[in-house]
């Protein structure tokens, strides 16, 4: 059981985390923008975990800053790792938001803002729990290493260089990651798998501005009709993806995986009504929707633009056309390999008068997490008793590529303690994170932490 007056201190200071998480949400730290937030919410970060008794500071390295924490107790008691990330998705559509994305709001027991679920929320759970025990514990259970990073939502382009480089620093014995989410409102999990990740983006170039659709149509290819064929030949009337050699050495789901997942409260119908779809057409077809979700690969067109998109008509070919795809991967699947049948698919493909380019993003493996550590058993007993119900193991379609890294250069097992829920509008207008979520989330953390210690 937690410990009595760290559960105490969390119901007693409610009011303040919950200004005080707001207080963070109303910095706009947007990794693809060049202003000064980010480094905003860093110095919000590290001046936060100073409070609670640690050695923390901002890093400047490459790209957007890193904080950085410890918090030694006992040379006898085990190290975790937290991490989390500050940055969050661009706001847009804004015109489809309640309120302001970075104006914090509660309405209906959920709190309202760009970065509520993912991740500031969910990280700040672990911070309030840290608090608790550190000013009504007597000092925490565990040590504790903390990595947050500012470039999470766009690929974590130099985390792993910045891993590598202070691994000595970062050793632990487990980490955590709260940055996914429960299988629904009124059942717990605990991530077990995550899809890795390849991000592309082409670009066909044709004439060298753009030219006149009269007087030049049909004797030049049209950069965007080119690229929407491009894009329309990467699946079949099946839904498969036809990349020669995108499924090699990918394994089906077992039957045992299968049963597991039958016998899980999903509804296609509500899930498609949830969406806004009248039903789930997408995908390979042999395959269930949770199957698709989380045991095949997939791609998907995330954005394509090109030409005159304005008010009006603008009879033009236009100079360019660019498209953003994105791979989900599982395991058996090397992401390098992945890239090379992509860049030769698009180079194939490149009709007569297109010149194309292919930019990589972002790659990462998937992740297969040890259910057995210690680690996953203390975060299993910790939401049990946080949320009333043991948490079932679950996969996740997305990618947190740090997982992989910390299995990989830290040699560390890894926990996703989920906090969020499926219908926080991760990515969308009207992001959301549950209070109740919050208040229950510090506590599982603040268990997590005596659990592990006890280990």
């Amino acid at each position: 059981m937690l410990a009595q007056p760290v559960a105490d201190y969390l119901l007693a200071h409610r009011s303040r985390h919950l200004q005080e998480l707001m207080e963070l949400l109303q910095i706009p730290s947007m990794a693809n923008l060049s202003d000064n937030a980010c480094a905003r919410a860093a110095t919000w970060l590290a001046e936060r975990l100073r409070q609670c008794g640690f050695e923390a500071q901002v890093e400047i390295s490459r790209g957007k800053p890193y904080v950085i924490g410890h918090l030694h107790v006992s040379a006898s008691k085990p190290t975790v790792l937290l991490y989390g990330h500050y940055d969050v998705q661009s706001p847009d559509p804004l015109d489809q938001w309640v309120s302001p994305p970075f104006e914090p709001t509660l309405r209906d027991g959920n709190l309202y803002a760009r970065g509520a679920s993912d991740d500031k929320g969910q990280l700040f759970a672990h911070l309030m729990a840290i608090e608790a025990w550190q000013k009504a514990g007597g000092g925490s259970p565990v040590n504790i290493n903390v990595l947050i990073e500012g470039e999470e939502e766009i690929g974590s382009p130099n985390l792993e260089a910045f891993v590598s480089q202070n691994a000595r620093e970062l050793s632990a014995d487990a980490a955590v990651i709260s940055d996914s989410e429960f299988f629904d409102a009124g059942t717990p999990s605990l991530t077990c798998a995550l899809r890795g990740l390849a991000y592309f983006e082409i670009t066909f170039h044709g004439p060298g501005a753009d030219i006149h659709s009269g007087q030049h149509g049909g004797a030049v290819t049209n950069p965007i009709n080119a690229l929407a064929g491009l894009v329309a030949a990467m699946h079949d009337e099946t839904g498969k993806v036809t990349i020669p050699g995108f499924y090699d050495g990918v394994c089906l789901p077992t039957d045992a995986q299968r049963e597991a997942w039958a016998q899980l409260p999903f509804d296609p119908a509500a899930y498609a009504a949830s969406l806004g779809v009248k039903e789930l057409a997408g995908g390979e077809r042999d395959f269930s929707p949770l199957e698709r979700r989380w045991a095949r690969p997939t791609l998907d067109c995330n954005g394509i633009v090109g030409g005159y998109t304005g008010p009006g008509s603008k009879t033009i070919i236009p100079a360019k056309a660019s498209t953003k795809i994105s791979t989900r991967l599982v395991a058996g699947q090397e992401p390098e390999k992945i890239i090379a049948a992509f860049r030769q698919f698009v180079a194939d493909r490149t009709p007569p008068g297109i010149r194309s380019e292919v930019a990589v993003y972002a790659s990462g493996r998937a992740v297969a997490l040890n259910a057995d550590c210690p680690a996953m058993t203390a975060a299993s007993a910790a939401v049990e008793e946080a949320f009333g119900e043991k948490p079932i193991p679950v996969c996740c379609g997305a990618s947190i590529p740090v997982a992989e890294m910390f299995q990989r250069l830290l040699k560390l097992d890894v926990v996703l303690l989920d906090l969020g829920l499926p219908d926080d509008n991760l990515h969308s207008p009207n992001e959301k994170f549950t209070l109740e979520q919050l208040w229950r989330g510090s506590a599982a953390a603040a268990a997590f932490f005596q659990n592990f210690g006890n280990r």
